[in-house]
């Protein structure tokens, strides 16, 4: 009986293919014009994120406290726009106090342009996923037509669990401050609670995007890996983010009154080319599935080497 390899050699044979295999992703991500995808989907994302979160706390504000709402949502805006979460906040906060302006027949527009990005993602996954024409036409109209709301209210749902969460422990704790005088130990959590919580959310959103969205079937495992590797990437450059436009960036002084909107915009493309390279990750290890190759083995490669 042989004794395992050395951790040594695992990684001097593993190191080398994630290279190569990140290598692969990142070539067929811009031969797929990925960064063009991406623009697209960051734009959109931008049209559909003030109406979507207003959208939300209008119909969940009969249901939770408007300002424990407001108050969940800011952490989630945080995640999606790091550098200037309070902008896209206060854009909603204009939005609710001029509901009455809306009115009926606007609600209707704000789900179309809540439902913009959706829209725009589906069609930037199927240039991913290489979908042919025929897998578009087995999937029905109403079908597409649907996914998109389908997520916002899986959205809603979720926001409005969180908020459920968050008011259970603040009534908690101040039952607890009147009867015994003291806060409980999860009070003081309730903020990295919120990270957590969030960043779990934005896992399972990007899963279930790989998992529903492509026209493609895509393997739930693959899904989940995917969506766990974005997440865990964009937690990451969120960060970064966050630093470089508190400390480092010079946008106000290229951009001006527009610095604002171009920091925004520019964190929502690089979430959207996060995205889009999960999906090119799951992209490449479902071609290799079909072909019966493992995840490291270059398709190209083998096909040439057939040949010759």
């Amino acid at each position: 009986m042989t004794s395992p390899p050395p951790a040594r050699h695992l990684a001097l044979t593993l190191l080398p293919r994630i290279a190569r295999f990140l290598w692969r992703v990142i070539c067929a991500f811009l031969r797929n014009r990925g960064i063009l995808l991406a623009g697209g989907v960051g734009y959109n994302i931008l049209l559909s994120i003030v109406p979507l979160f207003a959208l939300l706390v209008v119909l969940l504000a009969g249901v939770v406290d408007q300002t424990r709402l407001l108050e969940v949502l800011t952490v989630q805006a945080r995640h999606l726009a790091p550098a200037h979460a309070e902008v896209l906040l206060e854009a909603v906060r204009a939005l609710l106090d001029s509901r009455e302006v809306i009115g009926l027949l606007g609600f209707p527009v704000l789900l179309l342009f809540s439902s913009f990005a959706f829209r725009m993602l589906e069609d930037a996954l199927a240039i991913i996923f290489h979908a042919p024409d025929a897998q578009y036409q087995k999937r029905s109209v109403w079908v597409s037509v649907l996914l998109p709301y389908a997520f916002m209210v899986v959205l809603g749902a979720g926001l409005l669990a969180l908020t459920l969460v968050v008011s259970l422990l603040s009534g908690l704790n101040a039952l607890s401050m009147a009867l015994a005088g003291r806060e409980l130990p999860l009070a003081g959590l309730s903020e990295p609670l919120l990270n957590l919580t969030s960043f779990v959310g934005v896992f399972l959103l990007f899963s279930a995007i790989y998992k529903v969205l492509p026209v493609v079937r895509i393997a739930l495992r693959r899904a989940l890996v995917g969506g766990f590797v974005a997440a865990l990437l964009w937690e990451g450059v969120r960060l970064l983010l966050v630093y470089y436009f508190a400390n480092l960036s010079f946008v106000n002084a290229v951009y001006g009154s527009l610095a604002t909107l171009i920091v925004v915009l520019l964190s929502l493309e690089v979430g959207a080319i996060i995205l889009l390279l999960g999906a090119q990750v799951i992209a490449e290890l479902e071609r290799n599935s079909r072909l019966g190759l493992a995840w490291h083995v270059d398709p190209r490669h083998q096909a040439v080497t057939h040949v010759d």
